[in-house]
């Protein structure tokens, strides 16, 4: 008997160590996911108002493009966090979930297709610099912003219609916040595809521009200096739009280590996957993009050290 109450004891405490040990590990991979997410969405702050503190970045397609990107990355690294936290708390319902992932999912599909307008925008100011100001106006810019969130949002808010009618538990289910949890088949299949033909023609779009820039700056008569600045901004847009690919190839790598794998093991190689995968290319991405630019980076430098030079910098636009 007294065996017997023993060897529970130490199968009891064997079993708290490890809940304990999982709970450890739990909570390191949260504080790593939070630490990098709230330094990446500070530092993108600080970006975005430096490009609300001077007109001429207002009033530039290029910088009000820059900034949506900025806006956009930082609410997927938030939300995205908020998943995480529902993870740990508790499930969230499919309604409130579907609410959450077309956040997401919206701002994922959004990044390629800022990125294939920003390079049109280059394309355009490049290869017909005279009509530049004529076509690139401020005004096309926040339409073409629109078009973007209406080609991001149609999937997703299509997906919480179909639930909400379709599905009689809606509302009431909880479930892990996921896309392998969310959606029927078709519907992954369906936002694989849809997000694919975006890619390929953002991609195209990249290429198109790119030789053209690169054949304007190869002529004599044509800008060296801007047309070459543009070269090294459309070939870092496409670097930008390859980590991006990261999220659409993100599931199928996920689904297929999960019948690979064991779960503890799936869960840690997950993690990883997930930080070098998605969150730091979209941290990452915007803070090269913004540090490149000679304009922005003074003034982005003035106010990162919370302004204390007594010389507020100016900007030379090139």
């Amino acid at each position: 008997m007294a065996l017997t109450l023993n060897s529970t004891k130490e199968e009891l405490l064997q079993q708290l160590i490890l809940h304990h040990s999982a709970i450890a590990r739990s909570l390191s991979k949260f504080s790593v996911m939070m630490i990098v997410s709230f330094v990446f969405i500070y530092i993108n702050s600080i970006m975005f108002f430096t490009l609300l503190s001077k007109p001429v970045f207002r009033d530039t397609p290029r910088y009000v493009l820059f900034a949506h990107m900025l806006c956009n990355d930082s609410i997927m690294i938030l939300f995205i966090f908020l998943i995480a936290i529902l993870s740990y708390v508790h499930r969230p319902t499919k309604a409130m979930c579907s609410l959450i992932m077309i956040v997401t999912t919206s701002t994922a599909t959004n990044a390629p297709l800022n990125l294939g307008v920003m390079s049109l925008e280059r394309y355009i100011a490049i290869c017909f610099p005279l009509h530049h100001r004529e076509l690139a106006t401020t005004k096309r810019t926040y339409v073409a912003m629109a078009a973007i969130w209406f080609f991001g949002l149609v999937n997703p808010v299509t997906d919480w219609v179909y639930g909400s009618i379709f599905d009689p538990d809606f509302f009431f289910e909880r479930v892990e916040c996921g896309q392998e949890t969310m959606f029927r088949t078709w519907q992954a299949l369906f936002y694989q595809a849809l997000n694919g033909l975006y890619y390929v023609t953002v991609t195209l779009v990249i290429l198109y521009s790119y030789i053209n820039v690169v054949l304007v700056a190869r002529s004599v008569s044509s800008d060296q200096k801007s047309a070459g600045k543009a070269h090294r901004t459309l070939l870092l847009h496409f670097i930008q739009l390859l980590l991006c690919l990261n999220t659409l190839l993100y599931g199928h790598i996920i689904g297929f280590m999960a019948v690979m794998l064991s779960y503890e093991v799936f869960y840690n190689v997950r993690f990883t996957i997930y930080l070098l995968v998605i969150l730091l290319p979209r941290c990452l991405s915007p803070v090269i993009y913004g540090l490149r630019d000679e304009a922005l980076r003074c003034v982005f430098i003035y106010y990162f050290k919370c302004a204390l030079s007594k010389v507020k910098p100016s900007v030379n636009m090139h």
